[in-house]
């Protein structure tokens, strides 16, 4: 298997218009040969010309068109440097790129890093992460989508590798190196003093590696950032003397400078991720075993405190789930008011090792738990979790997709040793039903399963690997798999399909194919609940490698040990922490409560949906005639505003030495530096053929002949501005062009009929989804409409009470129209035949009926091409189809378009 990559996913494009775009006006860098450092070993550095204020406009204009707040100023990470004189002062500006987990965010800043080459000539990058096993992820998706990027950017060489502290002589590469390098680096493998990268060796003629990295003057690409704000960190990140930095992340902490946002809700709408489902095992009513859980410790100067949730006697006399404060000596029977706890005195609480230890031996550590027969829970939520794996890979198998499943487990002895609790009940569980699902009836349990946790392994106070907690072959084997291997893991010739993890595989590490996440980790998670679900809720892959977009095909379930209520809220709450009401998307829902939508023949077979099939069903083709003499007039205004700033030359001020003895001269940077404006004349065809190429490669991608781009500039009154800074001119011009090209695509865009069409026989007599999705309908051709959104269920319940409504149907997602921004899917097929405040037809015609529904400030909240889709939609049913077509936000804006009344008029009497 190779995974295949789409290059025009518009969020991925956007985000790296984004950052390319706060560079305007910087001209491209061919090379930049730093001077020599001490040992003679020179440097081909980054450069960056613009000034403060240049970026700040740039950024700002970048915030307005992605709909994100202006900042005043530039953020900056500040912090001092060791050079080979002394110490230097540092401060960087930093930008942020917000994406939802599983949406590409990885592949956006790797295309980011090309692009930022191709138009500036950047080629020195660090990417930085938190841990070992965030870096084997990024190194894999660097090396799946090497082919991809080599194929987008014309062969552009360049190389990635880990930085390794037992090879320094990847640092010389990096730095002498005049093609774009990737070095990816722990943030523990520089942020001591101790680090290898931070002394000299002679292995680099008694040079520091960290110096030449400095030369360099690397963009910093910092993966997971929130995990990289301490002190400590933000020093580390300064003595590399990054030019800038992009930080990408889910989930930041402090978002500097934020140029693009990708919310859950976004991802959610725009079909890039699964959609959750959540199965709740919780045992209720059995309080008989004592139970208890370390949620925290509280160390204060004059005492020290734990709290623990047990199960209490209230005043009314029942028994609920609380949490107390506890301190040495305490009684835990006192505490809960309950005769099972005696014996269970407070003993010790150890804050360093976040411990507390019982009197009669029992010990708990923070998120463990204890008694509540957590067995009969683990068993319970593997034998949900293995019948639902069998279950969905039956579903899924002729679709060539290979299911996966990820446990989270509570203690590694748990699984790793041989009568662990959690390998045996998952045996027992596999056994069991392996006998009613054909495929998996030859294997054994030992052959599907592999497992990770973490084990660190040290050297020169830097972790270089972590293990699978095993030195046999196995382990190793497993590790790859996991790890390295995603490909032969999504492959059918690969028998492992249930992966167990402790808290290792969290952000840095997932699987397009995981479907199920178990979290056998006695009710206290040590992840976060997104990070939980991120694990598994990008889009699934199959057998070609090829990215799955049907939604119904596209679910995560997580099998988890608490409440259903409990689970969602604090998922949606972590949600809103983040982005607010308006970031959440729907709340998961209950797996435990199954629904599935039923096709009623006889309301597809009925007359009246015949004929609306009949007239939408046609597949049509669309071409588009430009309009050259009026796109030069809409776009002159534009052009000939254009305001461009003058590139500069950076000089820096350097000192030569010449040592005795040496033989060679020795460079030291003074770190002088002055700027000085760049005048003269550009060749007119490097501005042609500049904005030709940036017209193929920005978003949507599009052409437009050689001539048109001259005539703009022969017209422009603006001359001057495209000879003062040929590259920043080409860039807003092009962005303007581009605007008023793809809005006369729409508007003059013209659909006629092509031979196929669309076959009622497509419709599947069962589509399964959730009780609380599931709308139960009379009028809709499937006995239950399954709904997306708030406003969706509304309509579907506001279409029930009208009797005017012959018959209508959810259009499935298989039922596209293209555009030249990508196909659509319209929402709703309708009958309308009039009838009387009595139910009776009126005997006028019937009229058929496409709507598309939208919340109410549609108009202003869409992102501009997924408004021109829709206009791309009207034109194929209305010009095309002869189908009436309108964008609604309620069922009362449908009645008043209709009939100029409002619902109550023409809805039943009894409605």
């Amino acid at each position: 298997m190779r995974f295949r990559f789409d290059p025009s996913q518009e969020h991925q494009v956007t985000a790296v218009d984004a950052v390319a775009r706060l560079f305007d006006g910087q001209p491209r860098v061919e090379m930049d040969l730093s001077l020599s450092l001490g040992a003679g070993l020179g440097a081909v550095a980054n450069r960056l010309d613009l000034d403060d204020a240049s970026i700040l406009a740039n950024l700002r204009e970048v915030q307005e068109d992605n709909g994100l707040p202006q900042d005043e100023a530039l953020l900056y990470v500040e912090g001092t440097a060791g050079t080979p004189d002394g110490s230097t002062d540092v401060r960087f500006p930093n930008f942020s790129v917000e994406m939802e987990t599983g949406t590409g965010k990885t592949y956006a800043y790797i295309r980011t890093a090309l692009e930022l080459f191709r138009q500036y000539g950047q080629r020195k990058f660090i990417v930085v992460v938190p841990s070992v096993a965030i870096r084997e992820g990024v190194l894999k998706d660097l090396r799946i989508t090497q082919q991809h990027f080599r194929e987008m950017f014309e062969n552009t060489p360049y190389r990635f590798y880990a930085y390794d502290s037992g090879n320094v002589h990847q640092v010389r590469q990096f730095a002498l190196s005049d093609s774009v390098e990737f070095m990816v680096m722990t943030i523990d493998s520089f942020n001591k003093a101790t680090n290898v990268m931070r002394q000299s060796t002679d292995r680099l003629l008694g040079e520091t590696p960290i110096h030449l990295v400095q030369v360099t003057r690397p963009v910093l690409i910092l993966d997971e950032p929130q995990n990289m704000e301490s002190a400590l960190s933000k020093a580390a990140l300064a003595e590399l003397d990054p030019l800038f930095a992009l930080r990408y992340s889910a989930t930041h902490r402090n978002p500097y400078n934020l140029v693009y946002r990708l919310t859950p809700a976004d991802a959610y709408r725009q079909g890039l991720v699964k959609r959750i489902a959540v199965a709740s095992v919780l045992k209720e009513g059995d309080f008989n075993t004592p139970f208890m859980r370390l949620d925290r410790i509280d160390a204060r100067r004059q005492s020290i405190s734990a709290r623990l949730t047990l199960h209490k006697l209230m005043r009314t006399g029942s028994v609920r789930e609380k949490t107390v404060t506890v301190r040495r000596g305490d009684s835990l029977a006192v505490k809960s008011g309950r005769s099972e706890y005696e014996g269970y005195d407070v003993e010790e609480i150890d804050a360093s090792a976040e411990t507390i230890a019982l009197s009669n031996g029992v010990a708990l550590t923070k998120g463990e738990a204890s008694g509540g027969n957590t067995s009969d829970i683990f068993r319970e939520q593997i034998r949900y979790t293995v019948e639902e794996h069998f279950r969905r890979q039956r579903a899924l198998r002729d679709d060539g997709i290979k299911v996966l499943s990820l446990f989270f487990i509570d203690k590694v002895d748990n699984y790793a040793s041989k009568d662990g609790i959690i390998r045996k009940l998952f045996v027992e569980a596999f056994d069991e039903f392996k006998r009613q699902y054909e495929d998996w009836s030859d294997l054994d349990a030992d052959d599907v399963q592999a497992a990770y946790f973490a084990a660190r392994r040290k050297r020169g106070g830097e972790i270089i690997a972590i293990d699978t907690g095993g030195e046999t072959e196995a382990d190793r084997e497993a590790y790859d798999l996991i790890m390295k291997d995603k490909e032969r893991l999504l492959s059918f010739s690969e028998p492992v399909a249930f992966i167990f993890s402790h808290s290792a595989l969290r952000e840095g590490w997932d699987n397009p194919n995981v479907f199920q996440i178990c979290t056998l980790n006695q009710t206290v998670s040590e992840l976060r609940k997104r990070q939980e679900v991120g694990r598994g809720i990008r889009l699934c892959r199959n057998q070609e490698g090829e990215r799955v977009h049907d939604e119904g095909k596209n679910i995560l379930t997580v099998v988890a040990n608490e409440s259903y209520d409990r689970y969602v809220a604090s998922l949606q709450r972590e949600i809103e922490d983040e982005y607010g009401e308006e970031g959440v998307p729907p709340a998961p829902a209950n797996a435990r409560k199954r629904g599935v939508a039923k096709l009623k023949k006889e309301r597809m077979l009925s007359p009246e949906f015949g004929e609306l099939w009949e007239r939408i069903k046609q597949k049509t083709r669309y071409a588009v005639e430009i309009d050259t003499e009026k796109l030069l007039t809409d776009v002159l205004g534009g052009v000939n505003g254009i305001n461009v700033g003058v590139p500069r030359i950076a000089i820096t001020r350097a000192e030569v030495e010449v040592g005795e003895g040496m033989t060679t001269y020795d460079y030291h940077i003074s770190g002088t530096r002055t700027t000085a404006a760049l005048s003269g004349g550009f060749g007119l065809p490097n501005l042609v053929g500049t904005m030709q190429d940036l017209f193929e490669r920005t978003s949507p991608p599009t052409r437009l002949t050689r001539r048109t781009l001259l005539e703009v500039f022969n017209r422009t009154s603006n001359k001057a501005a495209a000879m003062k800074n040929p590259h920043e001119f080409a860039t807003q011009a092009v962005r303007l062009i581009k605007d008023k090209l793809i809005d006369q695509l729409v508007a003059g865009i013209q659909y006629e009929k092509v031979g196929g069409s669309y076959d009622m026989l497509l419709f599947e007599a069962e589509v399964e989804s959730w009780e609380q999705y599931l709308v139960p309908t009379e009028r809709a051709i499937y006995d239950h409409v399954i709904f997306d959104s708030e406003v969706e269920r509304k309509f579907v319940e506001g279409l029930e009470r009208i009797d005017s409504v012959s018959v209508y149907c959810k259009l499935p997602a298989w039922f596209l129209v293209d555009t030249p921004l990508g196909k659509y899917n319209p929402d709703w097929g309708i009958v309308w035949e009039p009838r009387d405040s009595h139910g009776k037809s009126t005997g006028e015609q019937r009229l058929y009926l496409i709507r598309e529904t939208k919340g109410e400030k549609w108009e202003t909240t869409l992102r501009p091409n997924e408004l021109r889709k829709i206009r791309c939609g009207e034109a194929h049913f209305t010009e095309a189809l002869k189908v009436d077509f309108e964008v609604v936000t309620s069922v009362e804006q449908l009645v008043s378009q209709l009939t100029g009344s409002s619902t109550a008029e023409v809805q039943s009497d009894d409605g």
